[in-house]
This record gives C-alpha cells, sequence and structure tokens, in this order.
C-alpha cells in the first residue's frame, strides 16, 4: 500500500495544569512575616551563644575561640542559606496565587476565545485542540497564460470529537484515532465551461488526517497545506488539491503584505453570546502560482488568493442560522472582508461586521448600522433546491474618502454550490467580479452563503 503522504495532487485525489488551589495573597503575606520572624530568631539566638554566652560557661581556651570563630561566618552563612530559601518559597507562593486564572471553558470543556490571545507564529498557524472547531480556508482566483480564468477553494476543517481533557495521551499517530475528526473541501470555479468541480472528504485524526500543533501542516488524504518558508515570505506555504481525478493543483502561496487578526482586542464576535467568538486570523493577499490540470492538460498559473484561519469553540448563537460572507480584494492594494449572522427572523446580528483593510494592513471595523448587503437576484440550486441570493451590493464609508462607497459583488457563473453528501452541510461558495457604480471591474472577491439549504447551527456549535 504507498503511503498517502507521499501521494501527488495529480492522481486521482482519493485517499481516504494540575496545579494545588492556593490560599489569598493576606495568607502569604502572613507566611513571609512568619518565615522572616523565624529567620531573626534564628540568627539572634547564633549570635546570643557566641558573643554573650550564659553564666557560669567557662570562656573558651584559645583553640576553643578559634573554633568559635570558625564556626560563627558557618552559622551566618546556614542562616543566610536558609532565609534565601525560606524567601523564595515565600516568593513563589505569592507568584503562584497573583497568577492568571485558568481560561473559561464551554459547559463541555472546551476553551472559550479571549479578549488580547499571545500568538506566537509559526506554533498558532498549527492546531489548537483545545477548542472545538477550527479551520484553514483559502479561496482565490487563478489565470493561464491565455488569460483563462478559474476561482479555486481549499479548506481543511478539524472538529473535536470529545474535551481536551478526555483526549488519549498514548494514541498511535499512524492509527485511526478518536480525538478528532477532519473535514475537507476542494473546488474549482470554470466560467468558460460553466462547469464546477467539488469533492469533499471526511477522515478521523491518524494515518490519513491531521493538523499539527507547532506549526502549519494540515492534511486529509494526499490534500495538503503546509508552510515551506522561502526567499520571499518566512509565511508561504505550499497547497496541493485535487477533485474527482479530474482536477489537481500545486501551488505556491506567498503573503504580500502582513497578515491580519479581526475583531476587537483579537476577539471576532458572532453573537451575544460569549461562546460564539473566534480568533481569526487572515492572509488578505497572497500571490498564488504553481500548476493546474485539468481533463489531462496541465497549465501554469498565477493569481491571487485569500486564507482565513479561524478558532472557535461555537460559531453561531443560538439565534442564528447561517451567515453571508466575503473577501474582496480591491485593485488599489486594500481588502474589505464583511459578514452577516443572520437571525431566525432574517435579521442580521447586531454583532454583523465589515472591515476594511488598508494599504498599511491597518483594520478598521463598522458594525451593520454603517453598512448594508443588499442582492439582486436567487438563485434555485437544481441540487438541494436551496435559494441563494447573489449579485451582491455592499454600500459601506470609505475610510479612504470619507464618502459612501458601493461595490458590487458579481459571480463569474451561478452555479457554485457544494453539495454536502458527506459532511451534510451544503452552501455556495463562488468567485465574483468587484465593480464599481458604473460597472468598470476594481477588484476580485468571494462570496460565501451558508444555512440556505437548512440551518447549520448545530453543526458549528
Amino acid at each position: 500500500m504507498s503511503n498517502p503522504r507521499a501521494a501527488s495532487p495529480f492522481q486521482s485525489g482519493r485517499g481516504q495544569p494540575h496545579s494545588k488551589t492556593c490560599r489569598n495573597t493576606d495568607a502569604h503575606l502572613t507566611t513571609r512575616q512568619r518565615l522572616g520572624l523565624r529567620l531573626s530568631s534564628a540568627a539572634f539566638f547564633i549570635d546570643e551563644t557566641q558573643i554573650n554566652p550564659a553564666p557560669g560557661i567557662p570562656q573558651p581556651t584559645r583553640h576553643n575561640r578559634n573554633q568559635s570563630q570558625i564556626l560563627k561566618p558557618r552559622a551566618a552563612f546556614l542562616a543566610l542559606a536558609l532565609g534565601f530559601w525560606c524567601f523564595l518559597g515565600a516568593w513563589s507562593l505569592g507568584f503562584r496565587a497573583s497568577a492568571s486564572p485558568p481560561a473559561p471553558t464551554t459547559p463541555d470543556g472546551y476553551r472559550i476565545p479571549q479578549p488580547n490571545p499571545a500568538f506566537t507564529f509559526p506554533r498558532d498557524h498549527g492546531s489548537h485542540p483545545e477548542f472545538k472547531i477550527e479551520w484553514w480556508y483559502i479561496t482565490g482566483h487563478l489565470f493561464t497564460a491565455s488569460n483563462r480564468r478559474f476561482g479555486f477553494e481549499a479548506t481543511f476543517f478539524r472538529r473535536a470529537l470529545k474535551p481536551p481533557s478526555a483526549h488519549s495521551t498514548s494514541q498511535n499517530k499512524n492509527a485511526f484515532g478518536d480525538d478528532q475528526i477532519y473535514l475537507a473541501h476542494m473546488a474549482l470555479s470554470d466560467p468558460k465551461t460553466g462547469t464546477f468541480l467539488h469533492e469533499e472528504r471526511i477522515n478521523r485524526g491518524g494515518w490519513d488526517a491531521s493538523a499539527a500543533q507547532d506549526d502549519l501542516d494540515a492534511r486529509n488524504g494526499n490534500w495538503s497545506l503546509k508552510r515551506t518558508p522561502d526567499a520571499t515570505s518566512s509565511e508561504s506555504m505550499r497547497l496541493l488539491g485535487s477533485i474527482r481525478g479530474r482536477a489537481a493543483f500545486d501551488l505556491k502561496l506567498s503573503p504580500t503584505k502582513p497578515k491580519v487578526i479581526f475583531g476587537e482586542n483579537g476577539l471576532s464576535r458572532k453573537g451575544a453570546d460569549p461562546n460564539a467568538s473566534s480568533h481569526y486570523i487572515t492572509f488578505p493577499r497572497l500571490t498564488a502560482a504553481g500548476e493546474l490540470r485539468l481533463d489531462g492538460k496541465t497549465e501554469k498559473v498565477s493569481g491571487l488568493a485569500w486564507m482565513d484561519h479561524e478558532i472557535s469553540s461555537s460559531q453561531l448563537d443560538r439565534d442564528q442560522v447561517g451567515w453571508d460572507w466575503a473577501s474582496v480584494q480591491l485593485d488599489d492594494g486594500r481588502e474589505i472582508m464583511v459578514y452577516i449572522m443572520r437571525t431566525k427572523s432574517g435579521r442580521p446580528d447586531p454583532f454583523s461586521t465589515l472591515a476594511w483593510i488598508g494599504k498599511d494592513g491597518r483594520v478598521r471595523h463598522y458594525g451593520p448600522d454603517k453598512f448594508s448587503w443588499t442582492a439582486k437576484e436567487r438563485w434555485r440550486s437544481p441540487t438541494t433546491g436551496a435559494e441563494y441570493p447573489l449579485d451582491i451590493t455592499i454600500q459601506a464609508p470609505d475610510p479612504a474618502t470619507g464618502s459612501t462607497t458601493r461595490i458590487r459583488l458579481k459571480p463569474i457563473m451561478p452555479n457554485q454550490e457544494l453539495t454536502g453528501r458527506i459532511g451534510g452541510i451544503s452552501y455556495w461558495e463562488g468567485a465574483c467580479d468587484a465593480l464599481d457604480e458604473k460597472g468598470r471591474p476594481i477588484g476580485r472577491a468571494y462570496v460565501e452563503l451558508t444555512g440556505y439549504a437548512g440551518s447549520i447551527a448545530d453543526r458549528l456549535r
């Protein structure tokens, strides 16, 4: 049997702290005082017995006096050593008492994202199994030398099957695991032929699917996404994917501007429930270059891509059924990320957000009272029967000009629905052109529409 890690994307695409509770600070201060008194008493006792002998005790001879002189520094040293170690003990108790409390968790034992995370990269590009849900999400636009256009998507999902406290510590990584399950999607949009190819996979953690914790290295069968530092950037990465034996791509992705972290103080809120939040790390502009094989023909391709990495334990509030999301890469070097969290009433949740990313990488957020999202038409899926609102116009303040701008996101083709026969979630994810108010192209975009083929709430909580 061949090793799935070594499989080429141009094959068919198949592959299947524990610590005691400390007393309060006052108790530790009392401990320090007691230790100090004991140290003072010990030093005083040594001085008294050596300098002022008790009555009736003969004075030492010259020989004994020499011994006493020798013992004095030894005793003093012992007293100082005792005091030093007592001080360290008292200080450590106080330090433990003042340490930050454990991170809050959900009722089932998963960590809840908190403000001001202390990220360390490249480690935090990797997996975070203390959280329940995580994904690495790439969308982009590719062009051949003859300017033939494609849209592509590659996503790697991790979902915990049990909380960290129940994880196995002796599990063989080459066997089938029962701690995590991994879902992955690949898609290719070909507007020239109107063909939309997609494939999904689901595997338990182990020999056929994994996500490293110390760096970006996610895989599902012979699909993979891995950080591969080079002269261009220490955060360049390589993406290998394939779709049903008809298409395959091998792409190098390199950031042309710094990654950003969305949300206030590093926390992206999705709803009023504190659990409905994530750490949202994004590379908003990646160059893409490599090879695309379609129906037996291989061509060089290049273009732009966008990558999201989200870490959470619940993406939706109880009253939410799905979201509308878009990433927009403007030709002027700026980007927009926007999501509408849809409630059961059909209204946007107050935690819906639009974010502008400036040329310098600075992020500015706007709430739903400052922007609008309007669909021009609806497209009905012949497969799921779901109706998706397409041809979106976003109206929002432009921080560069101070005036209101309108950007139209027009799909390059209507049928870009991924039907979730394995994972159970169907959604629309498609490449779009970004147009100004006069219909002139000003960039490119990707739009995602979830919850129209059935609520996804239970799967993302």
